[in-house]
Formats: structure tokens, C-alpha cells, sequence
């Protein structure tokens, strides 16, 4: 029997959707379960469960391709540790990017960070998506209708990722591919890509950073100015107790003066919001 819930407690985070839900159902796989830090999207099915197992991970942090036989991106997080894997097929009244965004959202209320974050065909061909970083061929479907995403969880989690990858293939069929690796070691730091900030940015309004609560870090200024000057008509407030010092910083990596406005000196951290 279905056990119905109209509000979805994970982690002790309240999340309100009409998206999300912890239904149990027959027709998963045998062995299969949810993972313990999303939330399952409403009426949908496990197709494929990957049980921990431990090994060596690469995860891309840019556009992937393939250059004489090797696979090719920018950047990437590699680490030792295990690997739990799931993925959902999601009911026809809900799209890849519908059920993407849900646990993105939900993620995000926990405290998870994003490292990368490519939608389209900037996240490069689908089909090295499926075959050579996921393994999973169900995962191949139109390079135009994919996301890709991957995030640390916060503190004291915050040796794990969760990696999110979302397709709508040929046939119609949406699913949801989601993964999450508990490394064996400390991750250290690891930093977002300028242009994840961007999507952020713009896909939420706001970039929130607890941690930079001190005097601007020039490896952030560079990040987070590179990052705006990758569309130079966004204007954004900055606050913070140090507000006044990171609009200077970022002015001093070329973002301009007028894009950049003071904001409340009482935000924790440092906080940019979109001026919509």
C-alpha cells in the first residue's frame, strides 16, 4: 500500500511540493531504495540501483567531450570512497528539468554547496554522460535536454557529494539520475566554477556564502567577479559585515562600479542578490 504524504520532511528539513514525496512502490526494482538525503519525486519508479560499493571516482566539473578515444573536460573531483547510485523514470506529467530542479532545491535547503552546473548542450554530448560517467545507457537522450549537477553536502556531511543528472530521451521517457559518493578521505576545498555561480545567480536570485564572513579572499573576488563579468548586464547588492570591502575587491577585478550596490552590513557571511 502507498503511504501518501502531502508535506516531506528529509533530514529535518521541511520541503513543500506538490513534486516531491517518500511513496513506496511495487514496481521499483528488487533491492532498490531511495537515498536518504533526496527526496523521491512524486510517482516515480526506480529502473536502476546501484548498491555501495567502493572505489576510485572522477566527476567532471565542465562541458565533457571526447578527444582520440580519451574523455576530455576542464576540471574534475576525484576521490576514493563508496558509491551508492539510483535512478528514477519519471511519470509523463513530469519533465527531467521538473524533477532536476525539485532536488536541486531540496539539496540546497540542507546546505548543500554547487561545484558545477551545465544544463543543455553545455554539459556536451549525452551519450558520454550515460556510457562513460555514469554507465548507465538509459541515462542517453537529447544533448538539448539534459542537466548535470554536482554538490557537497554541508557540514558534518560535507565529504559527500551527490551528484544529480537529468535526461528527457527521444522516446519522451524523463529520468532522474542521482548519485551520491562518501569519500574515504577529507575532501578539502573544493571551489565552484564561474559559471555555475552564474546559472545560480540567475536561476535563484541570490548566491549566499556563510563562510566568507572575514576580509575578501582574492582565489573568491576572482570566482565570484569572473562569474558576473560572464553577463555585464546583471546588477547586484552585496551584503555582509565586510559588504563594503568585497564591492571594492570585486571593482578591483573589473566588475563595474554601477552593477555593484551596498546591502544590509547585518547578513551573515557574504550575500549577492540579483536586482531584478
Amino acid at each position: 500500500m502507498k503511504a501518501r504524504m502531502g508535506l516531506l520532511s528529509v533530514l529535518g528539513v521541511s520541503i513543500s511540493s506538490s513534486l516531491l514525496s517518500t511513496l513506496l512502490y511495487a514496481a521499483d526494482i528488487s533491492g532498490s531504495h531511495d537515498l536518504d538525503i533526496t527526496p523521491r519525486v512524486l510517482d516515480a519508479e526506480i529502473v536502476d540501483y546501484r548498491p555501495p560499493v567502493e572505489l576510485e571516482r572522477i566527476y567532471p566539473l565542465g562541458s565533457i567531450r571526447k578527444i582520440s578515444g580519451q574523455l576530455r573536460f576542464d576540471g574534475q573531483v576525484s576521490a576514493k570512497g563508496s558509491a551508492t547510485a539510483v535512478t528514477y523514470e519519471l511519470p509523463t506529467e513530469h519533465t527531467s528539468d521538473e524533477a532536476f530542479t525539485a532536488t536541486r532545491e531540496a539539496l540546497q535547503k540542507q546546505g548543500a554547496e554547487l561545484l558545477f552546473w551545465c544544463q543543455a548542450r553545455d554539459c556536451g554530448e549525452s551519450s558520454l554522460w550515460a556510457n562513460e560517467v555514469f554507465g548507465n545507457s538509459k541515462l542517453y537522450g537529447a544533448d538539448d535536454q539534459q542537466a548535470y549537477l554536482l554538490l557537497r553536502l554541508a557540514a558534518p556531511k560535507n565529504d559527500t557529494l551527490v551528484a544529480l543528472y537529468g535526461i528527457t530521451r527521444g522516446n519522451r521517457r524523463a529520468y532522474l539520475h542521482i548519485e551520491q559518493f562518501d569519500s574515504a578521505a577529507p575532501l578539502g576545498d573544493l571551489l565552484p566554477t564561474s559559471a555555475t555561480l552564474l546559472r545560480q545567480l540567475k536561476s535563484t536570485g541570490k548566491l549566499e556564502f556563510p563562510k566568507l564572513s572575514a576580509e575578501p579572499q582574492d582565489t573568491w573576488t576572482t570566482l565570484i567577479s569572473r562569474g558576473l563579468n560572464l553577463d555585464s548586464t546583471l546588477r547586484v547588492t552585496v551584503s555582509g559585515a565586510h559588504a563594503e570591502a568585497w564591492r571594492q575587491a570585486l571593482i578591483a577585478k573589473s566588475v563595474r562600479a554601477a552593477r555593484l550596490e551596498a546591502g544590509s552590513a547585518d547578513t551573515p557571511g557574504l550575500v549577492i542578490e540579483l536586482i531584478r
